[in-house]
């Protein structure tokens, strides 16, 4: 699973599985979720404060999210992007 950010011990990943909606992955420690990225649906569990940093960069990163999901049904590599500071 591509990595494509990495923030406050947060590593976040896509990869093109070609299931909609469009998602990414989110790492911390033990806790894993699926977010997509129009809705901001969440499946699986982050602790609050993780959640918190996770839709603020969501937010700021937005269409590199979608431009990345598009790259990936293509079958190219995502690109990475900054991390929250």
């Amino acid at each position: 699973m591509p990595e494509i950010s990495r923030f406050y011990g947060i590593v976040i990943a896509m990869f093109g599985d070609g299931h909609n909606p469009p998602h990414f992955h989110v790492r911390y420690g033990s806790y894993k979720a699926s977010i997509s990225i129009d809705k901001g649906i969440v499946t699986g569990q982050l602790p609050r404060n993780v959640l918190n940093k996770v839709f603020a960069w969501l937010d700021a990163h937005h269409d590199e999210l979608m431009d990345n999901w598009n790259r990936l049904l293509k079958g190219e590599v995502p690109l990475s992007i900054e991390p929250l500071k």
